[in-house]
């Protein structure tokens, strides 16, 4: 077997005897790739040269259960410990953390907005890491230092020193959701990311519930030593630190680089992710693809949408457990209050997701749970501005604001799979994650202490936000089926079929290019190529 400089076995591949109907046109001569389209290409190019290699819907299901058994299982305990960690801090006040620090006027709004704000800023430096630095790496670095800052929240008996550790905490997680999204465009067929992005988001919901029992089981402890705000911080961030060699010993970068592949399952999960055509992975970074994301109208509406419900996500976070408790519960109450709230969040991202998959069509399912947030909204407004609260009506509307939840895990499946080139996707995952960071610092800072209990103008404000959120869904669609038309008379002009079946989107795996008996088809999928310059490419709805 011989190496390329990138050190991936390209010769002497394992020899597939077995062939798929409707598989026999890759028996012909492959086309012939360039050095140079090898030398900037992915990783997995590099790795498998010209082949085109076959495999059965059986080799497709056990190639995704090894991938989900070593890779699904890292991101939903890390993107877990990223929620819980984050979330503590509206729990720690609620145990007494202002009271003991001494927080007076905004500080723990500012204390709840600077890890985004530390976001936001990193935001392009992260997406360049994302490119050049290997995921196994990069993950297990993050981790360990956003766990030793969790720590240190503990020991901080000062505002500037609860501000300072919640900073390295927003610097360190600011690559994660990032970086989650590329992994999942990396290792799944399309038609298998939704529900993929959904498992590991869905520890959104998951971290709230646990957070709540931790924090009302911590609640009852009394020690002259250490207050239990500080027990919290101590737990999550030693549970963190731990997690970290053991994501280094289970994750890997690529497909190319898998080690519980062998060098057959190899060449095989490589070729199931050809019909993607959003590319394998690659450590080049280049800057015609940051370009093009400036210059492509899809980036500001992801970013407007992820905008939007970022906000509404920043309220439930940091002043959910408060907003229970200004119905008039007790602490321990308001903790076990926001129980159904978590699990409301996994029911609306796996409903979601699952719907949105079924029925291909991720815009609609979007559309329904922005609708089901206004009326939560509407609820808590009409409630809230009432001579007489009816707290049960409040709860339900606050319960049904869950579904926001549901809205980032399909926004990002929707980002991934109208994203191609491994530069471009990590950008506007940054950008995302950048949105969000701004939806964290507009949330806390629309709800200000003075307009306690019950937050009127906030409400009044996001009611609004989320009705703007549903017009650029719209707006979404129709630039989509444009850009479609686009790539459909790029074919044309190059000689392909107008017309191409999208099999990344079929439940069961099909051969790229089998119906259309063209050999021309699937060469361009490893080439790193964006999805203005990939002829292609099929944009999702």
């Amino acid at each position: 077997m011989s190496y390329n400089t990138n050190n991936y076995p390209i010769e002497d591949k394992v020899e597939i005897s077995h062939i798929e109907a409707g598989d026999e046109h890759l028996k012909h001569e492959a086309h012939h790739h360039t050095t140079n389209e090898i030398k900037h290409g992915d990783n997995a190019l590099k790795y498998v040269g010209e082949e085109r290699v076959e495999l059965t819907e059986e080799d497709n299901v056990r190639i995704r259960r090894k991938t989900d058994k070593r890779i699904l299982s890292i991101l939903m305990w890390v993107y877990f410990l990223q929620i819980f960690d984050k979330t503590l801090l509206g729990y720690a006040n609620n145990l007494g953390m202002s009271t003991t620090v001494g927080l007076h006027g905004n500080q723990y709004s500012l204390l709840s907005m600077i890890n985004a704000v530390v976001q936001l800023g990193w935001q392009p430096f992260s997406s360049y890491l994302l490119v050049r630095v290997p995921a196994r790496h990069l993950m297990t670095g993050m981790v360990f230092c956003w766990g030793v800052s969790q720590a240190c929240m503990a020991a901080s008996s000062t505002f500037g020193g609860l501000l300072a550790c919640r900073a390295l905490l927003g610097l360190f997680e600011a690559g994660c959701l990032p970086l989650f999204s590329l992994l999942t465009v990396q290792w799944y067929r399309r038609s298998e990311q939704p529900i993929r992005v959904a498992a590991w988001y869905s520890t959104n919901g998951m971290a709230t519930i646990v957070a709540a029992l931790i924090s009302f089981g911590l609640g009852h402890v009394k020690s002259p030593h250490i207050h239990n705000w500080q027990l919290i911080f101590i737990i999550s961030g030693i549970i963190t630190v731990l997690t970290a060699p053991v994501i280094w010993y289970m994750i890997d970068s690529d497909v190319a680089s898998a080690r519980f592949f062998d060098e057959d399952e190899k060449a095989k999960a490589i070729e199931r992710l050809r019909a993607n055509n959003t590319g394998t992975g690659s450590n080049e970074f280049k800057w015609k693809q940051i370009l093009e994301l400036f210059i492509d109208p899809k980036t500001y509406l992801w970013l407007a949408l992820t905008l939007c419900n970022n906000v509404g996500a920043a309220v439930t976070t940091y002043f959910g457990p408060t907003l229970i408790g200004s119905f008039g519960f007790s602490k321990n109450i308001s903790s076990l209050l926001n129980m159904p709230f978590g699990f409301l969040q996994i029911l609306a991202i796996m409903v979601g997701c699952y719907a949105a998959t079924k029925f291909r069509l991720k815009s609609a399912m979007l559309g329904v749970f922005i609708g089901i947030v206004i009326v939560g909204l509407a609820l808590l407004y009409s409630e809230n501005t009432r001579g007489h609260l009816r707290i049960a009506v409040a709860l339900i509307g606050y319960y049904l604001l869950a579904f926001l939840f549901g809205c980032n895990p399909m926004v990002v499946a929707w980002i991934a799979g109208n994203t191609a080139g491994q530069t471009k996707k990590a950008a506007v995952m940054s950008i995302f994650n950048a949105a969000s960071a701004v939806g964290n610092i507009v949330g806390p800072a629309i709800f200000t202490d003075k307009d306690k209990p019950h937050y009127i103008p906030g409400l009044k404000t996001t009611l609004g936000i989320f009705c703007a959120m549903l017009a650029c869904v719209g707006l979404q669609v129709v630039l989509l089926f444009f850009f479609n038309k686009q790539r459909q008379n790029q074919r044309v002009a190059n000689g392909k079929p107008r017309f191409i079946k999208d099999t990344s989107m079929e439940s069961k795996y099909q051969a790229y290019g089998s119906e259309e008996h063209s050999d021309a088809l699937g060469q361009n999928a490893l080439l790193d190529l964006t999805d203005f310059k990939n002829d292609e490419f099929v944009y999702v709805y």
